[in-house]
């Protein structure tokens, strides 16, 4: 008759450890992975909303380049174009006066600025209302100019005009942004634009 023998002895130490060695490290991996996967979803997040702000910010501008007109005192439509702003009047709200509007970057800050006819006689004369509308604006960086402009002749091909551009002979313009909230994490800046072309600026 055979007897078996059956050892109840457990793991050795030697298992042990490389049981504990191979939990570690995956472990280490799963935790690396999901730390990974969150900051992932936290720059996408982040640039999601950075796309949205900018578009809004340059939905709003276009709308109000497109109105550009001669100011109630007669003044040209356009008053300064540079590569990082922009100045012009146009009828914004209800009145019939219309306003400055000025549109420029200040480091890394776009910024806003209305100022209203005011007085008798009517004179543009006082203290922009001055708000910032964009932040982490990169184009600095970049070096892309914020706006672009051209002539009556651009059918969508043709090369910006040279800076200083005169001012006479703008009929479109080009905005563009390029935006990076943290340049550590993001791998590239992120570019929104848009074309307006003035409807009230006549060629005669």
């Amino acid at each position: 008759m055979y007897h078996f023998n059956y050892s109840k002895q457990g793991m050795t130490m030697m298992e042990t450890t490389v049981v504990l060695g191979i939990l570690a490290i995956v472990s280490v991996a799963v935790t690396w992975i999901v730390i990974h996967s969150i900051r992932v979803n936290d720059i996408v997040w982040e640039q999601l909303i950075t796309q949205s702000e900018s578009r809004k910010v340059i939905h709003e501008m276009v709308n109000e380049l497109r109105k550009a007109e001669v100011s109630s005192i007669g003044s040209y439509a356009i008053v300064q174009a540079s590569p990082d702003g922009i100045m012009f009047y146009a009828n914004i709200d209800e009145t019939s006066a219309r306003e400055r509007l000025h549109y420029w970057v200040d480091g890394t800050t776009f910024k806003r600025g209305i100022l209203y006819a005011s007085g008798n006689p009517l004179s543009y004369s006082g203290v922009e209302n001055v708000t910032e509308i964009a932040h982490n604006i990169y184009n600095a960086a970049t070096a892309n100019p914020v706006f672009l402009y051209y002539d009556e002749n651009y059918s969508g091909s043709e090369t910006a005009l040279d800076q200083p551009v005169e001012i006479a002979d703008i009929r479109a313009i080009r905005i563009q942004l390029d935006l990076e909230r943290d340049p550590d994490k993001s791998p590239v800046p992120l570019h929104v634009e848009s074309m307006v072309s003035i409807r009230n600026i006549k060629t005669n």
